[in-house]
């Protein structure tokens, strides 16, 4: 896993090959956030990584400057190999909880400037990710949500749908 840009830029952290997440590839993590870099100051961002998996983004998150970057992850292995990553570069601004992504949502009060979702592409739930983040007011009012997902996935047609990315097989749905 590689970090492309920031303060821990080109930085590898080998991800245990046992982990059962599946990270962002580093074409599609490239991509998006060149189209993000157009309309975010990452210095001024919160953030939360939902699903966070090997915390690729949630690192990326950080080494751009975010101040703050919730990492939640429900499987033991894949929130300890976050946490050893966030001890291994010292990354003060990552906080990683072990916890189930459903009930964080239903419980959390804070707000965030963008929330990213990468939840199993094969999850019955994910169409409700969305409304969920949405009906919780957990964005703030110029928020960001990115929902990676598969091509077998639209979402076009929700409230607050603003465009999709498409980089190979992963897909960005952006909402605002």
């Amino acid at each position: 896993m590689r970090i492309i840009s920031g303060k821990y830029k080109s930085r590898r952290i080998q991800v245990p090959p046992n982990l059962k997440a599946r990270p962002t590839t580093d074409f599609a993590k490239e991509g998006l956030f060149n189209v993000l870099n157009n309309f975010i100051d990452w210095e001024d961002v919160t953030a939360l990584d939902l699903f966070s998996g090997t915390g690729s983004i949630a690192l990326e998150l950080v080494s751009r400057g975010c101040s703050r970057v919730v990492s939640v992850e429900s499987e033991h292995q894949q929130w300890r190999f976050i946490t050893m990553a966030k001890e291994k570069l010292d990354a003060q601004e990552l906080y990683p909880l072990k916890a189930d992504a459903f009930k964080f949502l239903q419980t959390c009060r804070e707000q965030f400037d963008l929330i990213f979702a990468d939840p199993p592409y094969d999850l019955k739930e994910v169409r409700t990710i969305p409304d969920i983040i949405f009906d919780k007011n957990l964005l703030r009012p110029d928020g960001i949500l990115i929902l990676e997902h598969s091509k077998s996935h639209d979402f076009t047609m929700l409230p607050r749908f603003n465009r999709e990315l498409k980089y190979g097989s992963v897909h960005f749905s952006i909402f605002t």
